[in-house]
């Protein structure tokens, strides 16, 4: 019998769906599960009639594969990967790989490159987006870690990933060590932000305009035939014309407390830390952590009486506008998170290609949208573009929509409708826009209480000055830290 190409351990939908995809592609696959009797189910339903092989155990697994050996990790990042890396480096031979599909942490993920190399095994963290069916038929694939190892796995990887209107892969080395990991953290921040911007227009819609079902519904349909053209944006059309059994929307009888697994956290949590102003993502991750306040919030509505007043005027005329609000607030999401690859690229050395990134987000992915084609043009124009709304053709969108957007937001603020993110977005436009901002206020602030020093207006970047404020604080300054 033919040995495997390639091994998967863990048998979740992720991984039945990869297996299943890799064999639909001419890959001979081999399965496994810690829970073994899984591998039986799966080889005798979802996997009967396939090429798919069984193994029992781990030893199992590995002698049915070809060198070198080829195991992928589809299994809950963190203590998981690493048990089973333990278990499978004894009975692996040096150049042989293993491949981490999860949602890992990227600092991991440099560990575990680095630790593996000293053993003679090429590790790989990759991302993996696309849901069920993006496994199923053709993931946006984010590969990083050892680059001795790429050229082994590329052809499965890349033969199984989506593909572009131009049969393009979505799928492509990223960097070494953690980079394929971060840039999936980057991509996972990135739909928080979209799935939090659309549900501020839905809300907008519903609570502000009044709009029944099958009005929004249209008018999701109608801003997916424009630049708004995505998966996001796609599936909201169709949740909103979902009924239940009892003939209403579904939509309005699932509590509104909304879940996470960690990766848009880690996304705001690594902002700070590199000193990028992620606003509307960490906003998103925010309102996800206020909306599980379920229970409190029904009790503060109660002692402040609130109210959403509506919204009154041409309804079509603030349709436009909610459109072209979402349009330019997803803009900037975009352009915060490339703002963040940039610099973490620059810190760790991974010399990323912001093209080839958004190439590999243009189809099977959740955040796959129509303009990520020309996020790809804007960085192969200029691989130096330090903010995306610079380039002309984002420039223009954001100048044309910027009427609009304000129109919203501050409508939203005057009837009482929460709009984080949306809000959050044209505050950093605002801010990133304007040469002089109010921080001269706080860092004399800092100096004043603290002794820790400014630059002048009037002298080279780089000299710093302390103020005797008081005349009774001395000349003595403190030191300086910048993220």
């Amino acid at each position: 019998m033919k040995k495997g190409d390639i091994g998967v351990i863990g048998l979740a939908v992720m991984g039945q769906n990869l297996i299943l995809n890799m064999n639909d592609h001419g890959f001979k696959v081999v399965a496994f599960n810690r829970t073994t009797s899984k591998v039986d189910d799966f080889l005798n339903d979802a996997a009967k009639g396939t090429d798919v092989i069984g193994a029992h155990s781990l030893e199992d697994l590995v002698e049915k594969l070809e060198t070198p050996r080829k195991i992928m990790l589809m299994v809950r990042a963190g203590d998981v990967v690493d048990k089973f890396i333990d278990k499978l480096v004894p009975l692996l031979d040096e150049g042989d790989i293993i491949i981490d599909g999860g949602n890992s942490n990227y600092p991991d993920t440099n560990r575990r490159t680095q630790e593996l190399a000293e053993k003679g095994i090429r590790y790989i963290g990759t991302g993996v987006s696309g849901g069920e069916e993006g496994a199923r038929f053709g993931p946006s694939i984010m590969p990083g870690g050892n680059p001795e190892a790429w050229p082994f796995v590329k052809p499965i990887l890349q033969g199984i990933s989506a593909k572009t209107d131009q049969n393009e892969p979505c799928c492509d080395w990223v960097g070494k060590n953690g980079a394929g990991h971060f840039v999936k953290m980057v991509h996972n921040g990135i739909e928080y932000g979209d799935m939090q911007l659309i549900s501020e227009a839905y809300h907008f819609m519903k609570e502000g305009l009044g709009m029944s079902y099958e009005e929004m519904q249209e008018a999701f349909k109608q801003f997916n035939t424009t630049e708004l053209d995505s998966y996001l944006v796609e599936i909201t059309t169709d949740i909103l014309g979902y009924k239940d059994e009892d003939g209403q929307p579904l939509v309005e009888h699932i509590l509104d407390a909304a879940g996470q697994k960690g990766t848009g956290k880690w996304t705001g949590i690594n902002a700070l830390d590199l000193g990028i102003p992620l606003t509307l993502i960490s906003e998103s991750v925010f309102a996800r952590c206020l909306s599980s306040l379920k229970d409190q919030r029904v009790e503060a509505a109660k002692h402040f009486n609130k109210q959403i007043d509506k919204v009154e005027g041409d309804k079509a005329q603030w349709l436009e506008a909610i459109r072209q609000a979402l349009l330019a607030s997803k803009i900037i999401s975009y352009a915060q998170g490339f703002m963040l690859i940039r610099e973490a690229s620059e810190q760790f050395n991974w010399d990323l290609n912001y093209g080839g990134v958004a190439l590999m987000w243009r189809g099977g992915c959740i955040i796959r949208s129509a303009f990520l084609g020309n996020i790809r043009d804007a960085y192969e124009n200029n691989p130096d573009l330090q903010f995306l709304g610079s380039d002309p053709y984002f420039k223009d969108i954001l100048e044309d929509c910027m009427s609009s957007w304000r129109k919203v937001v501050a409508k939203s603020i005057e009837v009482g409708l929460p709009m984080p993110c949306m809000a959050s977005a044209l505050t950093f436009l605002d801010g990133y826009t304007t040469d002089r901002l109010p921080a001269n206020m706080i860092q004399a602030q800092r100096d004043y209480f603290g002794a820790h020093t400014y630059e002048r207006t009037d002298k080279a970047r780089g000299e710093f000055f302390h103020t005797n404020w008081t005349g009774k604080g001395g000349n003595t300054a403190s030191t300086t830290y910048d993220v």
